[in-house]
């Protein structure tokens, strides 16, 4: 794990000297100035003790006045070196592989996901279930290949099985699914790992789909989706515009909601989605007090539906509800 101990010291060290830069504010004064998170998470994340979420970095660098994109990069080197240490394997560098949101272990996204959740209930997670696997990292990743003779690895090992396959192929499309056994699903692989059919105004609003039974990530954490207070589902917004979304989120359970944040689901992002941050902080919220959760939307220049979601991570960057919908807006893109 040493590999995973430098990768989270050295972002560390990053973040400790672009506070120093700016004459070490207070992270009281810090938190003040982001309004979106507590000053303990900032002050968690120059420790080096775990790497903090996107969400995190982009709030402590606003705070120290910087430019959060330009430590885009190096927050996602340390990411995969972080998720690579965790897998036991060395960071993957010429195999990488473009998939939205696909979890180690996956060459192939073949499963068609059935049409996304609406706003609901949001985030509500109710139904007992085994906790995530210990040592994964959610979210902002993206896939790789299977390192050779992994388990469960789907290989044709003899001359008369190339021969058949190469007699198969000259008549009929093979498809070929590599499934990783020892992969675990954490509550954002059940949306992120699949593919999902284009979706177009026609489909708005999109109905909606239960993941796999979970409990929340946190014994008593709950929360409950109260209403879309900008850009309900289906309005209409003009193509290359920035327009505001917010949600607004309850927390009806017993745990202070610290570090909170949304992650977005379909990432790497593609120039023709709704371009928003990856992971949208959320206020510091007692029990039973409501949060307001906004973001910033860049819409494409071409027409169309986007339709974008969001899980809720807690201050390690786990989803905290496994169980429940994502969050979720859809708004239709209109050309001139």
């Amino acid at each position: 794990m040493r590999a995973q101990a430098e990768a989270i010291e050295d972002f560390a060290a990053v973040l400790r000297e672009l506070r120093e830069s700016v004459g070490n504010p207070p992270f009281r004064e810090m938190s003040g100035r982001s309004g979106a998170i507590s000053h303990t998470t900032l002050h968690e994340a120059t420790k080096g003790n775990r790497l903090p979420s996107w969400g995190t970095t982009v709030e402590f660098v606003k705070a120290c006045g910087a430019e959060p994109a330009a430590y885009r990069e190096r927050w996602e080197r340390a990411n995969r070196a972080v998720r690579s240490a965790s897998a036991g394997r060395p960071a993957p560098a010429a195999l990488e592989a473009s998939v939205p949101g696909a979890g180690e272990g996956l060459a192939l996204p073949v499963a068609v996901e059935p049409p996304g959740p609406p706003k609901g209930d949001g985030t509500s997670a109710s139904r007992p279930a085994p906790p995530p696997p210990h040592g994964r990292i959610a979210g902002d990743v993206r896939a790789v290949f299977p390192a050779p003779k992994r388990r469960g690895r789907f290989r044709l090992s003899s001359p008369g099985a190339v021969a058949l396959a190469a007699a198969v192929i000259g008549t009929w499309a093979v498809v070929l699914i590599v499934v990783d056994h020892d992969s675990g699903k954490d509550g954002m692989e059940e949306y992120g790992n699949r593919a999902k059919n284009a979706l177009t105004p026609a489909d708005c609003p999109v109905q909606p789909t239960n993941p796999a039974p979970a409990s929340p990530r946190h014994k008593g954490d709950e929360a409950k989706f109260v209403a879309d207070i900008t850009l309900p589902d289906c309005t209409r917004v003009g193509t290359g515009q920035s327009v505001t979304k917010v949600w607004r989120l309850k927390n009806t359970g017993t745990v202070p909601w610290d570090g909170y944040s949304l992650r977005r689901l379909d990432l790497p992002q593609k120039a023709d989605n709704c371009q928003t941050i990856s992971e949208v902080p959320i206020a510091d919220t007692e029990p039973g007090h409501a949060v307001d959760i906004r973001t910033e939307i860049t819409t494409p220049r071409k027409p169309g539906l986007c339709y974008v979601r969001f899980k809720v991570v807690d201050g390690e960057g786990k989803v905290a509800f496994p169980g429940s919908r994502p969050v979720n807006f859809q708004v239709i893109v209109e050309g001139p």
